[in-house]
């Protein structure tokens, strides 16, 4: 699947959620968690703009390392 149809399925069925760190603020990430294998990811500012379709392993991995 290409990159603009990944933007494309995980923008028309995603339920965002914003960064619980973001503290009530406008400039933040939200995360799609309802896409399967996935773990897409868009500028809380810019809703209609780029996602960014991470693979939910991949994802894990960044977030165990942020903390």
């Amino acid at each position: 699947m290409s990159h603009e149809a990944l933007n494309h399925a995980a923008t028309d069925t995603a339920i965002w959620r914003k960064s619980s760190h973001s503290g009530g603020q406008g400039d933040c990430l939200e995360l799609a968690h309802n896409i399967p294998a996935l773990a897409p990811v868009r500028d809380s500012k810019n809703p209609a703009g780029p996602v960014l379709p991470f693979g939910r392993d991949a994802w894990g991995v960044f977030v165990a390392h942020l903390r």
